[in-house]
């Protein structure tokens, strides 16, 4: 198996581990359990990949990382969105 072909897969999979989490809280409206600082932390840490992906000109690095912030900013729209209490908390 070529290097290339298993970036794109870890790529892949790392990718979509998020989509779960998503399709659950946009079915449910319920984001009660979701911490707000992983949110913050993980999309901050996933766009410096994708900021090392264009410094190291790495399209799979680029690709997967930028389809996991989108979800996880998506994730955090909808924090804020469905969130019950105004008071949002880091933890």
């Amino acid at each position: 198996m070529s290097v290339e072909i298993l970036g794109l897969i870890a790529g892949t999979l790392t990718s979509v581990a998020s989509m779960p989490q998503l399709i659950k809280v946009i079915k449910t409206k319920n984001v009660e359990d979701l911490s707000l600082l992983m949110l913050v932390i993980l999309i901050c840490g996933l766009s410096l990949w994708v900021g090392y992906g264009f410094l190291q000109d790495e399209l799979p690095i680029i690709l997967s990382n930028a389809f996991a912030v989108l979800i996880n900013v998506c994730l955090l729209i909808f924090y804020f969105r469905f969130k019950k209490n105004n008071k949002t908390r880091l933890i």
